[in-house]
């Protein structure tokens, strides 16, 4: 089956660095398969038969080794970002007038709950659940006044790994020969 993992909070910022060429090694000294990482924001792509949690267990502990540190992994099939990204109005793009972000959402955050709870505010973004993420859309001219960047602040953004539009889409390609 073919898998993306898209590890939380890598490469951004101030964040840990993860090198995409030590990171496609670990993938492939782990074991799996047909392995190619997509830019440089914690994005692989790679078969294997094994269940997604013990994939998730397997790359985080490796990952643990190499970095020193635990960085949260969320495994997603091609089938659940295929389901993620149809999900999503083809019209809903990241250009000069709107920006359009996934939140993949770990278990415990997987819920139409995590949706009423964010504290933006609504009358700005559509922002919609489906199972697996949470993704939205506003306009450029409203950004600020979404209160988007408030989800940073919330308890639940620990339990998220956030990509844009473009990002989501190619990796939903990428994991469909």
């Amino acid at each position: 089956m073919r898998y993306a993992a898209l590890l939380r909070g890598v490469n951004v910022g101030k964040s840990v660095k993860v090198p995409m060429a030590s990171l496609r090694s670990l993938i492939e000294n782990i074991g799996f398969r047909n392995v190619a990482t997509y830019l440089n924001s914690g994005n692989v792509i790679f078969d294997s038969e094994l269940p997604k949690r013990e994939i998730e267990s397997s790359i985080e502990e490796s990952l643990a080794k190499l970095i020193g540190q635990k960085i949260p992994v969320l495994v997603k099939s091609s089938s659940e970002l295929d389901l993620i990204t149809n999900s999503i109005p083809a019209e809903w793009q990241n250009d000069d007038l709107q920006k359009t972000d996934v939140a993949y959402l770990f278990k415990e955050a997987d819920n139409e709950k995590t949706l009423v709870s964010l504290p933006v505010r609504r009358e700005f973004p559509d922002v919609r659940y489906v199972e697996g993420a949470l993704f939205w859309n506003v306009s450029r001219k409203n950004y600020n006044k979404s209160q988007l960047n408030k989800i940073i602040g919330h308890v639940l953004y620990e339990k998220m790994t956030i990509r844009n539009i473009n990002t989501a889409r190619q990796l939903a390609r990428l994991t469909n020969p």
